[in-house]
């Protein structure tokens, strides 16, 4: 609060959760903090120690172990083991696909119950930005109240 009274933050309005490193070995943290200072915190660069960090959302989707869809875990699950690279009928150990042959289940299943344009299916399940996760994501976004 100190290194950043341009925005004005009270105490006891955030509380530092969890922190963690991506792939690249960047240090992420996940602090939560009431809705007006969210709203700051969005529209302005952060100042920490010698770093000056972006902030954005935390949202993660939860995504089935088993069959690599969204919403609901694999202890749930009805549905059949699905490769989370290919969308083969078998596990993750097991596939041999390159990454030209890679597949989205959750792609294709929006693309076949879906009339319209059809989105690209040529990425894994994994990929962050598969246009079935951005949904799910915006969703979330949209149900959230802030």
């Amino acid at each position: 609060m100190t290194q950043n009274p341009e925005l004005c933050l009270i105490q006891g309005y955030i509380a530092a959760k969890f922190s963690f490193r991506n792939k690249q070995g960047r240090v992420n943290m996940v602090i939560e903090v009431c809705s007006g200072t969210r709203k700051k915190l969005l529209h302005t660069k952060l100042k920490l120690g010698w770093f000056i960090c972006s902030t954005d959302d935390y949202l993660v989707a939860r995504r089935c172990f088993k069959c690599s869809r969204f919403n609901h875990r694999h202890q749930d699950c009805s549905g059949e083991e699905t490769c989370t690279l290919c969308a083969g009928e078998h596990k993750l150990k097991e596939c041999t696909a390159t990454a030209m042959h890679y597949k989205c289940i959750n792609c294709v299943t929006y693309n076949r119950y879906t009339k319209g344009e059809k989105i690209s299916e040529c990425h894994s399940s994994l990929d962050q930005n598969c246009p079935g996760l951005q949904a799910v994501l915006a969703k979330y976004r949209l149900n959230t109240d802030y």
